[in-house]
């Protein structure tokens, strides 16, 4: 009996390690060929991405960038001359002309100056009128003198021809004949002298005098000029439009070279785009252009760019050629797209997320049945604000997953749902 159980026992111990021993190896093969397989696919929702399909077409090369219209028309507006705001008259978002008053300053010393102007003026004009006084009795008294000589002469030479005629007959001695002779020619040269003395003194008299009309209009101009100071101590807008900013209050000291207020005229304005300085370099003058005020679409033109780099961007200045929708206003944010270059009959594709010109990067393209995507690598080229250029990887009717995959980078196969 012993031994019957014995022989049992080791039967049992036998079948026991036969039967770990198939589990353990069962379990290795189980393990290596699990390790063989490839993980599965991670699935990602449909919904959540973004498709594009490659397409071969025309393609419009352009750049974007956000900006705001600005008045075409700005005028800053600052006074002729230094002075003390007395008075604040019109305040901003007010319309205004250009003859409205806006500010008024003041400035005794000025008004002194003008009065102090005026005076010498005056002055002025009483020193040309008394000196023209003067010269026109010196001119009188010079031809009176001259008369005189003419007369004398004309007498001289009556005399001489009548002893001429009596020193023929021998009533007169020829030495009379000759005096009478001598004292004609002398009044003859007396007579010429006087003439250049008057000929002399009505130039001068004409130089004097125009010295003196100069001195004059130099005074009324300077009287002018001190008026017209006094004058713009009441400033004005100059212009047409809107008063945008008022840079000063009551009480204020302000000089020649200080900026008072800011007028311009809402009804013309333009885009001002701030265009990334990469983008910016291919940008030109007169190309078309868009600008979406979110109520309307206007097409445009580019007019100017901007030579210096402002915080990584380029003002670029747009003039609308489409009339502005009501409601357009100074400062209101827009969107603006430039066109750069058409592109003819070229592969494209909607831009990825981190799509780059002329880069090489991997893309997920869909299956045939659409419900899996494959990692591919992908030759990009020209870059548009929404759409790439396809130079290799892709064709025709392809679809891609253009939003940004980064968080299944490990994975070269996914699954759509």
């Amino acid at each position: 009996m012993d031994i019957q159980r014995e022989s049992v026992k080791k039967k049992r111990i036998i079948r026991r390690i036969v039967y770990i021993t198939i589990s353990v190896v069962m379990i290795t093969i189980i393990t290596a060929a699990l390790s063989q397989l490839e993980p599965a696919a991670p699935v990602v929702d449909r919904a959540t991405i973004w498709i594009g399909t490659v397409e071969r077409n025309d393609m419009v090369r352009a750049v974007r960038g956000p900006g705001s219209l600005v008045p075409v028309d700005i005028r800053w507006i600052a006074p002729q001359t230094a002075g003390r705001v007395e008075r604040i008259l019109i305040r901003p978002g007010t319309f205004v002309n250009k003859d409205s008053v806006i500010i008024e300053l003041s400035n005794p010393e000025l008004e002194l100056e003008a009065e102090d102007a005026k005076l010498k003026v005056k002055a002025a004009e009483l020193q040309l009128a008394s000196r023209k006084v003067e010269l026109e009795n010196q001119l009188l008294d010079l031809e009176s003198s001259t008369a005189r000589v003419e007369a004398d002469l004309a007498e001289a030479k009556l005399r001489a021809q009548s002893d001429a005629e009596l020193a023929k007959d021998g009533l007169i001695s020829h030495l009379q004949l000759k005096v009478s002779q001598v004292r004609a020619d002398e009044l003859e040269k007396l007579k010429k002298i006087e003439e250049k003395r008057e000929t002399f003194l009505s130039e001068l008299a004409k130089t004097q005098l125009e010295v003196l009309q100069a001195q004059v209009e130099q005074s009324r101009a300077l009287s002018a000029l001190k008026q017209q100071q006094v004058e713009s101590l009441q400033v004005t807008a100059g212009f047409a439009g809107v008063l945008e900013q008022l840079l000063v209050e009551e009480g204020h000291q302000v000089s020649s070279t200080t900026n008072l207020a800011k007028v311009s005229d809402p009804t013309k304005l333009k885009a001002v785009l701030r265009i990334d300085q990469n983008q910016a370099r291919e940008v030109l003058i007169n190309q078309a252009a868009e600008i979406d005020l979110r109520s309307s679409i206007l097409k445009g033109h580019v007019t100017r760019i901007d030579p210096s780099v402002q915080e990584g961007t380029v003002n670029v200045d747009v003039m609308l050629d489409d009339p502005l929708s009501q409601g357009a206003r100074p400062d209101q944010t827009l969107d603006g797209t430039i066109e750069i270059e058409k592109l003819k009959n070229i592969l494209f594709v909607g831009r990825p997320v981190f799509g780059q010109s002329n880069a090489v990067i991997s893309l997920f393209k869909l299956t045939p049945d659409q419900q899996m995507a494959e990692r591919v690598r992908v030759t990009l080229g020209r870059t548009s604000v929404n759409t790439i250029e396809v130079i290799e990887g892709l064709e025709v009717g392809d679809r891609i997953i253009l939003s940004d995959m980064n968080e299944w980078d490990e994975a070269d196969t996914i699954r759509l749902r």
